[in-house]
């Protein structure tokens, strides 16, 4: 599932949930202090929606199995068996023995039944709605043991399995009072079964994880070598410099990197000593930014206007400029180096001169000489005027050179740097003219529901800018019951290639590279697995 970001640079797969055999003779202990960037909006694990929550989830909270971090095969994890019928309909796993949640209670199938049900529960009581996508197709699942649930496909989806696989289980005895009261107590705290208990919570400062000493997985064969902090510190760190200060400092031991950062800012003395820099590549999926239009609003309902805005963004400039050439323009609904990305879609230039005349085309001219262009809509005159919503003041520069070129062409565009909760809200209440925002990358094998359906768009789902084809509804859901990978290959290119012309985001760059920094105190195996960077293999060497 794919979940908000405010940078891509902040989350480049830092405390990856996917497991390997790490170094086992790693040793265990000391404090791992990171910059998160950002507090989450909640820690409710059913509710969340941003990647900050999820990082944070992902230590405390545990699925039934893992994937290998270098081959993606399945390996256990709350889990010790799985089967799978033959049909491919059945879906059976016998839970680990002795497991226990933080608080001592013991781990049942029940917790596994109830957060299947939480997610699909129909009156959405829990608040599921970006996550239902991937659950509702499965028919049902039952408790058949005290240690042992079955889960049983309603309709065909290539990615059942794995949805089943890597639910997040919750306990029952906290989880099933949907109560307000009960909700802003699971905002703030998280107990999970998993390698790390929450100890602190402060939402102006920090995350404090603490080792769980009963954590099952000290004993199981494939986590040899892996959690080997005895204290993670999770920062809140949003200006640039500062983060890069801090990492100087020893404050923090591992820091995401823009390009820019890598670049300009992770320069003198102090580097390539006490502290290292890193560019490097895997094949972890990536995500994206992007600007989003609110398409109820009227100026915005012309795909004709939209792409002459687009046209109005020098993507090229910003990633010659600001990010050093070591991003690429996106130029549709994932990361173009994806296996679902149509790479005949070219990137919608930058063309002022074409701007102006499809603008002029769709009505917009300047009828009262105040140099912003208007037409009448719905007997009403209208200024091509509108806010965009910024959750970081450092992505304002690229925003601020839009608004220049876009002034230009009587395109009035305002910025607007919101904090981070408030701008969940104006999200989640569909409050905003337009947004920049970037998606995390989610699995290798896209599935556009969460995103980009009709039906996504209620209940404060993940379609937030009300994005709505039948065409492309039809695309997605034919492609959902396709197994085979390459003939759902061709129906999302055509589902890639249907958006990129609908022109609802103006979607921004996609990273070549991973960029992130560690303190010299810092041991690791390598710079990066596979399919994450794999922090959570590292360990303090002094």
């Amino acid at each position: 599932m794919k979940k908000y970001v405010i940078a891509l640079s902040l989350l480049l797969g830092v405390l990856n949930s996917a497991m390997a055999a790490g170094n086992p003779k790693a040793p265990f202990g000391g404090e791992f202090k990171i910059n998160l960037g950002q507090a989450p909006t909640t820690l409710n694990a059913l509710s969340s929606t941003d990647a900050y929550a999820s990082e944070v989830q992902s230590m405390v909270l545990e699925g039934l199995l893992v994937r290998n971090v270098d081959t993606r095969e399945w390996e256990p994890g709350l889990a010790k068996e799985w089967t799978i019928s033959k049909d491919g309909k059945v879906f059976e796993f016998t839970l680990r023995d002795g497991v226990k949640w933080h608080d001592g209670k013991p781990l049942t199938a029940e917790d596994v039944k109830f957060s299947f049900d939480a997610i699909m529960d129909p009156k959405d009581k829990y608040h599921t709605a970006q996550k239902k996508s991937y659950y509702e197709n499965i028919k049902s699942v039952e408790v058949i043991a005290p240690n042992k649930v079955r889960f049983t496909v309603g309709t065909p989806y290539f990615d059942n399995f794995s949805v089943a696989a890597t639910i997040t289980v919750v306990p029952m005895h906290l989880y099933k009072d949907p109560s307000k009261d009960q909700e802003k107590v699971l905002n703030k705290t998280l107990v999970g079964t998993g390698p790390y208990i929450l100890k602190e919570f402060d939402r102006a400062k920090k995350i404090v994880l603490e080792a769980n000493p009963n954590w099952w997985g000290r004993s199981a064969p494939n986590m040899k070598g892996i959690y080997n902090f005895k204290t993670i510190t999770m920062r809140f760190i949003q200006d640039s410099s500062i983060s890069i200060r801090s990492i100087e400092n020893g404050d923090i031991d591992y820091l995401g990197l823009s390009a820019d950062e890598y670049v300009q800012k992770a320069v003198g003395p102090k580097w390539g000593k006490s502290v290292i820099k890193v560019k490097t590549e895997n094949k972890q999926a990536s995500g994206y930014a992007f600007v989003g239009f609110n398409l109820t609003n009227p100026i915005f309902k012309s795909v004709k206007t939209r792409e002459a805005i687009v046209n109005l963004f020098d993507r090229k400039k910003m990633i010659e400029k600001l990010l050093f050439n070591f991003s690429v323009p996106a130029t549709g609904p994932t990361y173009v180096q994806s296996d679902y990305a149509d790479q005949t879609v070219q990137p919608i230039p930058f063309d002022p001169k074409a701007a102006l005349k499809k603008l002029t085309e769709d009505g917009w001219k300047d009828t009262d000489g105040d140099k912003i262009l208007d037409k009448m809509i719905d007997g009403k005159k209208v200024k091509l005027s509108f806010t965009i919503l910024e959750p970081s003041a450092d992505f304002v520069k690229y925003l601020t050179t839009f608004q220049e070129d876009a002034k230009k062409a009587g395109v009035d565009v305002q910025v607007k740097v919101v904090e981070w909760n408030a701008f969940i809200k104006l999200l989640d209440e569909r409050k905003f003219e337009a947004v920049r925002l970037s998606w995390s990358g989610g699995d290798l094998d896209w599935d556009p529901k969460q995103i980009w359906h009709t039906d996504s768009i209620a209940n404060s789902g993940s379609n937030f800018v009300s994005y709505s084809n039948k065409k492309v509804d039809k695309l997605i859901d034919e492609s959902r019951v396709i197994m085979d990978k390459k003939t759902r290959i061709t129906k999302l290119r055509e589902v890639y290639r249907t958006i990129a012309a609908d022109v609802p985001y103006i979607f921004l760059f996609n990273n070549k590279f991973k960029f992130y920094a560690n303190t010299s105190r810092i041991a690791k195996e390598k710079d990066t697995y596979t399919y994450s960077i794999g922090s959570d293999y590292w360990w303090l060497s002094k």
